[in-house]
This record gives C-alpha cells, sequence and structure tokens, in this order.
C-alpha cells in the first residue's frame, strides 16, 4: 500500500457524509452514531486520502451479525484488527478510501478519537506541526505503514494526552 499524504482536500467531509448516509441506509438497531474522525476530519490537516469513520454501537458482537450488510457497501471486514474491542472495516484493497473503527458506547476509543480532532480544531500550531510531521514521515517511510505510523506516534500519544485532559478540562467548565 502506498503511503501518501496529501494537503486537506475540501470534499472530504462530503465523502464522509455520502458514507455516513450508506451506513444509516443499513437500519442496524444496534448503531448509535456516526462520526468523522482522523485527520480528514480536520479541516486544514494534511492526511491520508481516506476517510476515516467511527460508528458508536450498543453491542460489537450484535454488529458482528451485519458483517454481510458491510460486504455490501464494498468494506473487508477484519474483526478487531490489533485492538480489544474495536470492530474494523476498510474499503478499497490497493486504493483504500474508507475505514470504519467501530467501538461500544462509552468506550475510551471513542473518547481519544473524538478528543484528539477537536483538539487540532481549536490548537492551530499544534495542527500545523503535525501536518508538517505527517508530510515528512510520509516522504521517509519509503510507503512502510509501520514505519509510518512509528514516525508520528511519540506525538500522537503526547498530544492525545493533552487532548483528553483539555476535554475533561472544557466539560468541567
Amino acid at each position: 500500500m502506498k503511503v501518501e499524504v496529501v494537503p486537506y482536500r475540501a470534499e472530504w467531509p462530503t465523502a464522509f457524509k455520502h458514507e455516513k448516509e450508506a451506513i444509516l441506509a443499513l437500519g442496524l438497531k444496534t448503531l448509535v452514531r456516526v462520526h468523522h474522525i482522523g485527520s480528514t476530519a480536520v479541516e486544514g490537516l494534511a492526511a491520508k486520502p481516506i476517510i476515516d469513520l467511527m460508528l458508536e454501537v450498543q453491542s460489537v458482537s450484535e454488529l458482528d451479525e451485519h458483517n454481510a450488510a458491510f460486504e455490501s457497501l464494498g468494506y473487508e471486514v477484519m474483526g478487531e484488527f490489533g485492538i480489544p474491542g474495536r470492530r474494523y472495516f476498510r474499503k478499497g484493497r490497493k486504493l483504500r478510501t474508507h475505514q470504519i473503527h467501530a467501538f461500544k458506547v462509552g468506550s475510551l476509543h471513542v473518547a481519544r478519537h473524538l478528543a484528539f480532532c477537536d483538539y487540532l480544531r481549536s490548537h492551530p500550531a499544534v495542527r500545523k506541526a503535525y501536518g508538517q510531521l505527517k508530510l515528512q514521515v510520509a516522504r521517509e517511510c519509503e510507503n512502510d505503514i509501520d514505519r509510518y505510523c512509528d514516525g508520528k506516534d511519540g506525538f500522537v500519544k503526547k498530544h492525545e494526552a493533552l487532548a483528553l485532559a483539555w476535554a475533561k478540562q472544557k466539560a468541567l467548565g
């Protein structure tokens, strides 16, 4: 898989909206909310041109009963794929276009994904530094996705922790 990071594209929110509508049309009773997460959800942030969606569900085991529905939308069903409690689906084998991360409502993973996106939206200097880091790591990783992820891991972990603390403080008023 080619690791490509591109400048922000104005069409990403619309691509998310279309995919969200297709997922909602499945009529899954366990589905509570659909979020646009990841870098394509942050205006102005360079990103891999892959739309990340996060589903909050009442039950991941109930979601498993609908794998064929996701396959009908072109998704490959990947199970937990390295994160306990998650269900992961990806669309486009060689040219990935979308990824779905599904978690039970109340999961810490839901909170961290949402906090990180909101934090990047509200902290322009951090957003800019993250975009520059991603562009640099993508140039240097030789299309090795593990090297790409490792190259930004320290930044993400540091700022995810700051984002969670910031979100908690914001919620307290």
